[in-house]
Protein backbone atom coordinates (compact mmCIF):
# COMPACT_ATOMS: atom_id res chain seq x y z
CA UNK A 1 0.00 0.00 0.00
CA UNK A 2 0.71 3.53 -0.57
CA UNK A 3 0.20 6.39 2.08
CA UNK A 4 0.63 9.84 2.66
CA UNK A 5 2.99 10.88 4.61
CA UNK A 6 1.95 14.37 4.66
CA UNK A 7 -1.94 15.70 6.32
CA UNK A 8 -3.06 17.61 2.89
CA UNK A 9 -2.81 15.15 0.41
CA UNK A 10 -2.55 11.59 1.93
CA UNK A 11 -2.91 8.26 -0.06
CA UNK A 12 -3.07 4.30 -0.05
CA UNK A 13 -1.47 1.78 -2.53
CA UNK A 14 -1.01 -2.21 -2.45
CA UNK A 15 1.28 -3.87 -3.41
CA UNK A 16 0.55 -7.98 -4.36
CA UNK A 17 2.17 -11.14 -3.79
CA UNK A 18 3.74 -12.32 -6.46
CA UNK A 19 2.79 -14.42 -9.18
CA UNK A 20 3.31 -17.99 -9.48
CA UNK A 21 2.85 -19.85 -12.83
CA UNK A 22 1.36 -23.18 -12.45
CA UNK A 23 0.09 -25.69 -15.48
CA UNK A 24 -2.92 -24.42 -16.30
CA UNK A 25 -4.33 -28.22 -17.33
CA UNK A 26 -4.72 -28.92 -14.25
CA UNK A 27 -8.27 -28.32 -13.09
CA UNK A 28 -7.58 -27.65 -9.47
CA UNK A 29 -5.52 -25.32 -10.43
CA UNK A 30 -7.53 -23.65 -12.02
CA UNK A 31 -10.34 -23.48 -9.10
CA UNK A 32 -7.65 -21.63 -6.79
CA UNK A 33 -6.51 -19.21 -9.59
CA UNK A 34 -10.07 -17.97 -9.56
CA UNK A 35 -10.07 -17.97 -5.56
CA UNK A 36 -6.45 -16.46 -5.71
CA UNK A 37 -7.72 -13.45 -7.99
CA UNK A 38 -11.21 -12.78 -6.15
CA UNK A 39 -8.69 -12.86 -2.79
CA UNK A 40 -6.54 -9.93 -4.33
CA UNK A 41 -9.76 -7.91 -5.40
CA UNK A 42 -11.44 -7.34 -2.34
CA UNK A 43 -7.97 -7.39 0.14
CA UNK A 44 -7.46 -3.78 0.34
CA UNK A 45 -11.48 -3.25 1.54
CA UNK A 46 -10.56 -3.85 5.19
CA UNK A 47 -8.22 -1.52 5.31
CA UNK A 48 -10.21 1.36 3.44
CA UNK A 49 -12.87 0.56 6.06
CA UNK A 50 -10.47 1.02 8.95
CA UNK A 51 -9.46 4.04 7.56
CA UNK A 52 -12.62 5.56 6.76
CA UNK A 53 -13.73 4.57 10.27
CA UNK A 54 -10.78 5.40 12.36
CA UNK A 55 -9.05 7.85 10.16
CA UNK A 56 -6.82 9.65 8.85
CA UNK A 57 -9.21 9.01 5.76
CA UNK A 58 -6.87 8.03 2.78
CA UNK A 59 -7.73 6.82 -0.66
CA UNK A 60 -6.36 3.43 -1.74
CA UNK A 61 -4.28 2.73 -4.81
CA UNK A 62 -3.17 -0.86 -5.65
CA UNK A 63 0.71 -0.97 -7.26
CA UNK A 64 1.95 -4.51 -8.50
CA UNK A 65 5.45 -5.27 -9.25
CA UNK A 66 4.68 -8.11 -11.35
CA UNK A 67 0.93 -7.95 -12.68
CA UNK A 68 -1.19 -4.88 -13.71
CA UNK A 69 -2.06 -2.44 -12.41
CA UNK A 70 1.81 -2.15 -12.29
CA UNK A 71 3.69 0.34 -10.23
CA UNK A 72 4.46 2.85 -12.92
CA UNK A 73 0.89 2.62 -13.57
CA UNK A 74 -0.75 3.22 -10.36
CA UNK A 75 2.28 6.15 -9.72
CA UNK A 76 1.13 7.78 -12.86
CA UNK A 77 -2.79 7.80 -11.99
CA UNK A 78 -1.26 9.28 -8.90
CA UNK A 79 0.35 12.31 -10.43
CA UNK A 80 -2.89 12.85 -12.64
CA UNK A 81 -4.83 13.06 -8.83
CA UNK A 82 -2.72 15.36 -7.36
CA UNK A 83 -0.80 12.77 -5.01
CA UNK A 84 2.71 14.10 -4.59
CA UNK A 85 3.55 12.02 -1.55
CA UNK A 86 3.34 8.70 -0.16
CA UNK A 87 4.02 6.07 2.19
CA UNK A 88 4.81 2.50 0.68
CA UNK A 89 3.64 -0.61 2.66
CA UNK A 90 4.41 -3.53 1.12
CA UNK A 91 3.09 -6.67 2.04
CA UNK A 92 6.65 -8.23 3.56
CA UNK A 93 7.31 -8.14 7.20
CA UNK A 94 10.37 -9.73 6.93
CA UNK A 95 14.10 -7.82 5.75
CA UNK A 96 16.18 -9.37 2.53
CA UNK A 97 16.56 -7.83 -0.68
CA UNK A 98 13.94 -9.35 -2.51
CA UNK A 99 11.36 -8.39 0.57
CA UNK A 100 12.31 -4.59 1.00
CA UNK A 101 15.32 -3.44 -0.97
CA UNK A 102 14.37 -4.63 -4.66
CA UNK A 103 10.59 -2.80 -3.20
CA UNK A 104 12.63 0.53 -3.10
CA UNK A 105 14.21 -0.23 -6.24
CA UNK A 106 10.81 -1.08 -8.16
CA UNK A 107 9.74 2.10 -6.81
CA UNK A 108 12.25 4.16 -8.07
CA UNK A 109 12.16 2.54 -11.48
CA UNK A 110 8.32 3.90 -11.76
CA UNK A 111 9.20 6.90 -10.31
CA UNK A 112 11.73 7.78 -13.23
CA UNK A 113 9.29 5.85 -15.66
CA UNK A 114 5.91 8.58 -14.21
CA UNK A 115 8.93 11.07 -14.60
CA UNK A 116 8.77 14.49 -13.25
CA UNK A 117 5.93 15.32 -10.79
CA UNK A 118 5.91 11.61 -9.76
CA UNK A 119 4.98 11.10 -6.09
CA UNK A 120 7.82 10.72 -3.50
CA UNK A 121 7.19 7.50 -2.00
CA UNK A 122 8.64 6.70 1.51
CA UNK A 123 8.65 2.51 2.41
CA UNK A 124 7.06 1.63 5.80
CA UNK A 125 9.08 -0.47 8.07
CA UNK A 126 9.31 -3.84 8.16
CA UNK A 127 6.82 -5.04 10.57
CA UNK A 128 8.15 -8.99 11.09
CA UNK A 129 7.89 -8.26 15.63
CA UNK A 130 5.08 -5.28 15.26
CA UNK A 131 2.77 -7.01 18.40
CA UNK A 132 -0.13 -7.10 16.24
CA UNK A 133 1.33 -8.65 13.35
CA UNK A 134 2.69 -11.47 15.83
CA UNK A 135 -0.74 -11.59 18.08
CA UNK A 136 -2.15 -12.24 14.79
CA UNK A 137 0.18 -15.08 13.62
CA UNK A 138 -0.61 -16.52 17.58
CA UNK A 139 -4.20 -16.46 16.86
CA UNK A 140 -4.35 -18.07 13.28
CA UNK A 141 -1.47 -21.18 14.75
CA UNK A 142 -3.99 -21.39 17.86
CA UNK A 143 -7.04 -21.92 15.50
CA UNK A 144 -5.19 -24.58 13.24
CA UNK A 145 -3.73 -26.34 16.30
CA UNK A 146 -7.61 -27.00 17.40
CA UNK A 147 -8.34 -28.34 14.16
CA UNK A 148 -6.30 -31.24 14.65
CA UNK A 149 -8.08 -34.26 15.39
CA UNK A 150 -8.21 -35.20 18.63
CA UNK A 151 -7.15 -38.72 18.06
CA UNK A 152 -3.82 -37.12 16.83
CA UNK A 153 -3.01 -33.83 18.83
CA UNK A 154 -0.18 -36.79 21.18
CA UNK A 155 2.81 -35.08 19.33
CA UNK A 156 1.79 -32.29 16.61
CA UNK A 157 4.57 -30.08 15.55
CA UNK A 158 4.18 -26.25 14.36
CA UNK A 159 5.86 -26.15 10.87
CA UNK A 160 7.08 -22.34 9.96
CA UNK A 161 6.80 -22.08 6.54
CA UNK A 162 8.40 -19.29 4.89
CA UNK A 163 9.56 -18.43 1.26
CA UNK A 164 12.81 -20.03 0.69
CA UNK A 165 15.38 -17.69 -0.89
CA UNK A 166 19.21 -17.87 -2.41
CA UNK A 167 21.28 -18.71 -0.16
CA UNK A 168 23.47 -15.64 -0.86
CA UNK A 169 20.89 -13.08 -0.14
CA UNK A 170 20.20 -14.58 3.00
CA UNK A 171 23.57 -14.36 4.47
CA UNK A 172 23.65 -10.74 3.37
CA UNK A 173 19.99 -10.12 5.55
CA UNK A 174 18.13 -10.95 8.80
CA UNK A 175 15.67 -12.68 6.98
CA UNK A 176 16.57 -16.24 8.62
CA UNK A 177 16.79 -14.15 12.32
CA UNK A 178 13.49 -12.12 11.91
CA UNK A 179 12.09 -15.81 11.33
CA UNK A 180 13.36 -17.30 14.15
CA UNK A 181 12.15 -14.48 16.35
CA UNK A 182 8.89 -15.04 15.04
CA UNK A 183 8.67 -18.75 15.69
CA UNK A 184 10.45 -18.50 18.68
CA UNK A 185 7.50 -16.05 20.19
CA UNK A 186 4.57 -17.49 18.61
CA UNK A 187 5.52 -21.48 19.88
CA UNK A 188 6.52 -19.74 23.54
CA UNK A 189 3.04 -18.09 23.32
CA UNK A 190 1.21 -21.34 22.87
CA UNK A 191 3.05 -23.86 24.99
CA UNK A 192 4.54 -25.32 21.74
CA UNK A 193 8.17 -27.34 21.80
CA UNK A 194 7.63 -29.29 19.08
CA UNK A 195 8.38 -26.99 15.54
CA UNK A 196 10.30 -26.25 13.01
CA UNK A 197 11.36 -23.71 10.56
CA UNK A 198 11.07 -24.45 6.72
CA UNK A 199 10.83 -23.68 3.09
CA UNK A 200 8.74 -23.44 0.26
CA UNK A 201 8.59 -21.82 -2.98
CA UNK A 202 11.94 -22.66 -4.63
CA UNK A 203 13.00 -21.16 -7.95
CA UNK A 204 15.68 -20.28 -9.47
CA UNK A 205 18.84 -22.37 -11.30
CA UNK A 206 18.55 -25.95 -9.76
CA UNK A 207 22.55 -25.64 -8.83
CA UNK A 208 21.73 -22.50 -6.98
CA UNK A 209 21.65 -23.16 -3.11
CA UNK A 210 18.59 -22.13 -1.66
CA UNK A 211 17.38 -21.96 2.22
CA UNK A 212 16.04 -25.59 3.26
CA UNK A 213 14.70 -28.02 3.95
CA UNK A 214 11.66 -27.87 1.32
CA UNK A 215 8.56 -28.32 2.68
CA UNK A 216 7.89 -31.61 1.01
CA UNK A 217 10.92 -32.95 2.08
CA UNK A 218 10.28 -32.42 5.42
CA UNK A 219 7.18 -33.74 5.39
CA UNK A 220 8.61 -37.15 3.96
CA UNK A 221 11.32 -36.52 6.96
CA UNK A 222 9.01 -36.21 9.79
CA UNK A 223 7.02 -39.18 8.80
CA UNK A 224 10.12 -41.47 8.66
CA UNK A 225 11.45 -40.22 11.60
CA UNK A 226 7.65 -40.36 13.51
CA UNK A 227 8.58 -37.07 14.70
CA UNK A 228 5.27 -35.83 15.19
CA UNK A 229 1.36 -37.52 15.22
CA UNK A 230 0.14 -34.09 13.23
CA UNK A 231 1.27 -31.06 11.30
CA UNK A 232 0.10 -27.82 11.29
CA UNK A 233 1.84 -25.74 9.07
CA UNK A 234 2.11 -22.38 9.48
CA UNK A 235 3.04 -19.77 6.42
CA UNK A 236 4.35 -16.92 8.75
CA UNK A 237 6.39 -15.30 5.60
CA UNK A 238 3.08 -14.70 3.37
CA UNK A 239 0.27 -12.42 4.08
CA UNK A 240 -2.38 -13.70 2.27
CA UNK A 241 -3.91 -16.78 1.36
CA UNK A 242 -2.15 -16.22 -2.37
CA UNK A 243 -1.50 -19.16 -5.15
CA UNK A 244 2.18 -19.57 -3.25
CA UNK A 245 -0.23 -21.12 0.06
CA UNK A 246 -3.18 -21.94 -1.81
CA UNK A 247 -0.99 -24.28 -4.12
CA UNK A 248 2.16 -25.38 -2.71
CA UNK A 249 0.65 -26.12 1.00
CA UNK A 250 -3.53 -26.98 -0.02
CA UNK A 251 -3.07 -29.04 -2.44
CA UNK A 252 0.78 -30.58 -2.66
CA UNK A 253 1.47 -30.96 1.13
CA UNK A 254 -2.28 -31.94 1.91
CA UNK A 255 -1.68 -34.57 -0.55
CA UNK A 256 1.46 -36.28 0.45
CA UNK A 257 -0.09 -35.57 3.93
CA UNK A 258 -2.76 -37.80 3.24
CA UNK A 259 -0.56 -40.39 1.08
CA UNK A 260 1.50 -40.31 4.09
CA UNK A 261 -1.50 -40.79 6.77
CA UNK A 262 -0.02 -38.18 8.50
CA UNK A 263 -2.48 -35.60 9.50
CA UNK A 264 -2.16 -31.82 9.19
CA UNK A 265 -3.66 -28.67 9.44
CA UNK A 266 -2.97 -25.17 8.00
CA UNK A 267 -2.81 -21.84 9.78
CA UNK A 268 -4.63 -19.09 8.15
CA UNK A 269 -2.57 -16.46 6.89
CA UNK A 270 -3.02 -12.77 9.05
CA UNK A 271 -4.12 -10.48 5.71
CA UNK A 272 -7.38 -9.51 6.89
CA UNK A 273 -6.93 -10.14 10.50
CA UNK A 274 -8.54 -7.48 12.73
CA UNK A 275 -4.99 -7.00 14.77
CA UNK A 276 -3.15 -7.03 10.86
CA UNK A 277 -5.78 -4.23 9.52
CA UNK A 278 -5.30 -2.15 12.86
CA UNK A 279 -1.43 -2.58 12.67
CA UNK A 280 -1.50 -1.09 9.02
CA UNK A 281 -3.21 2.21 10.19
CA UNK A 282 -0.40 2.19 13.23
CA UNK A 283 2.43 1.92 11.17
CA UNK A 284 1.01 5.38 8.86
CA UNK A 285 0.23 6.76 12.07
CA UNK A 286 3.71 6.11 13.14
CA UNK A 287 5.13 7.67 10.49
CA UNK A 288 2.64 10.78 10.21
CA UNK A 289 3.53 11.58 13.45
CA UNK A 290 7.67 11.88 14.35
CA UNK A 291 8.74 11.00 18.07
CA UNK A 292 5.20 8.68 18.36
CA UNK A 293 5.81 4.92 20.14
CA UNK A 294 7.26 2.65 17.75
CA UNK A 295 5.94 -0.67 19.23
CA UNK A 296 7.93 -4.15 19.07
CA UNK A 297 8.18 -7.39 21.08
CA UNK A 298 11.08 -9.78 20.89
CA UNK A 299 14.39 -9.07 21.27
CA UNK A 300 15.64 -7.34 17.91
CA UNK A 301 13.67 -4.42 18.28
CA UNK A 302 11.80 -2.07 15.61
CA UNK A 303 13.51 -2.14 12.26
CA UNK A 304 14.29 1.43 11.17
CA UNK A 305 11.78 3.84 9.27
CA UNK A 306 14.92 4.55 6.05
CA UNK A 307 17.38 1.22 5.27
CA UNK A 308 20.97 1.80 5.79
CA UNK A 309 22.53 1.62 2.16
CA UNK A 310 24.07 -1.25 3.01
CA UNK A 311 20.88 -3.05 4.10
CA UNK A 312 19.41 -5.96 2.16
CA UNK A 313 21.97 -5.68 -0.63
CA UNK A 314 21.57 -8.04 -4.12
CA UNK A 315 22.87 -11.21 -3.98
CA UNK A 316 26.01 -11.77 -5.68
CA UNK A 317 25.46 -13.58 -8.90
CA UNK A 318 27.60 -16.61 -9.90
CA UNK A 319 28.67 -16.61 -13.45
CA UNK A 320 30.19 -20.40 -14.12
CA UNK A 321 31.71 -20.80 -17.39
CA UNK A 322 32.67 -23.57 -19.53
CA UNK A 323 34.81 -24.75 -21.89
Amino acid sequence: MVAQVWREDLSLAFHAPKRTSMDDSIAVTLKIVAVWMRKLRVTPAPALFRLEAKGPKLPIYWGNRNWHPLLAETLGQMKQDGVRRALAFVTSAYSSYSGCRQYREDIARAQAEVGAGAPEVEKLRAFFNHPAFVEATIERVRDALEAVPANARESVQIVYLAHSIPVSMASSCDYVKQLEEVRRMVSAALGQKNDALVYQSRSGAPGQPWLEPDILDYIRGVKAGSLASALVLAPISFISDHMEVLYDLDVEAQQLCDSLALPMARARTVGVHPKFIAMVRELILERMNPGSERRAVGTLGPRADVCAEDCCPAPRRTVVSGR
